[in-house]
């Protein structure tokens, strides 16, 4: 492990992002930073990985690196090929706009951090929970706060942790709270509209989002005015549904014996 930490930032929304230039100038104190990003908007990508086709990475300037790729692509590429060795810690983001509750499934910033983890990297997505124009500053900084800790900790196992940042001043933000996934509420989450030529056409996701306010959730703490950090699990398995069919299955063998 290198002296000086390096710190590998991406996110979906592209190179270009603004909420990528704030994380970057919020944690440049930090360490080493690289910089590899989507050429293109990637959101809603999920953890999808490109397999049909080539990658183009590009270096634009001293340890910044786009591809053609997803964000996914962004990790894989950055820790197989433009380093000579892992980063001690990835953060993805900030991305514009939430991803909270069932949303981290779909989120390409959240799945950028997930890569990172399966490969025994600590890493951190952040979101400033807004879909209007807004500051980074306060998610910048909440970013910093988060980044430092998880540095410190570095030898232990690769975390993963999911952040939502309220979109309110610096200084309003109250604190910060470990929270769990929430539930979103969707409505008219397709949208059927006409064309010119008076054939149907669909948007997905035309509604605005609804959120559940069950306690202790990543919603209840954002709209609380607290930055939300959730931290998440590689493994999907549903453990108490492996009883229930551990039960079927035994019943099913003492049926057969029995019969």
């Amino acid at each position: 492990m290198s002296a000086e930490p390096v710190i590998l930032l991406t996110n979906d929304d592209g190179i270009a992002a603004e909420g990528l230039r704030s994380l970057e100038g919020a944690l440049e104190r930090l360490g080493r930073i690289v910089i590899v990003a989507p050429e293109l908007e990637q959101s809603a990508s999920s953890h999808a990985i490109t397999l049909d086709k080539p990658l183009r990475i590009k270096e634009f300037a001293r340890n910044r690196y786009t591809v053609s790729g997803t964000p996914t692509d962004c990790v894989l590429a950055a820790v197989h090929s433009i380093l000579e060795e892992k980063p001690d810690l990835i953060v993805s983001g900030i991305n514009h706009g939430p991803n909270m509750g069932e949303d981290v499934h779909y989120s390409g910033t959240v799945a950028a951090a997930l890569e990172g983890c399966i490969l025994g990297i600590t890493a951190m997505a952040v979101s400033l929970v807004s879909w209007t124009p807004q500051r980074f500053d306060g998610a910048a900084e909440a970013a910093e706060v988060l980044a430092r800790r998880l540095l410190a900790a570095r030898g232990g196992r690769a975390a993963l942790w999911n952040v939502n940042v309220p979109a309110i001043p610096p200084g309003e933000i109250k604190g910060i709270r470990v929270t769990k996934l929430g539930s979103r509420v969707y409505n008219d989450i397709i949208v059927r509209k006409k064309d010119p030529r008076g054939k149907d056409y669909f948007w997905i996701g035309g509604g605005e989002p609804g959120w559940s306010t069950e306690e202790n959730s990543d919603f209840a703490a954002v709209s609380s005015g607290f930055v939300s950090v959730t931290p998440l699990r590689i493994d999907l398995t549903d453990y108490q549904g492996m009883q229930a069919i551990e039960v079927l299955t035994n019943a099913w063998r003492t049926d057969r014996i029995t019969g």
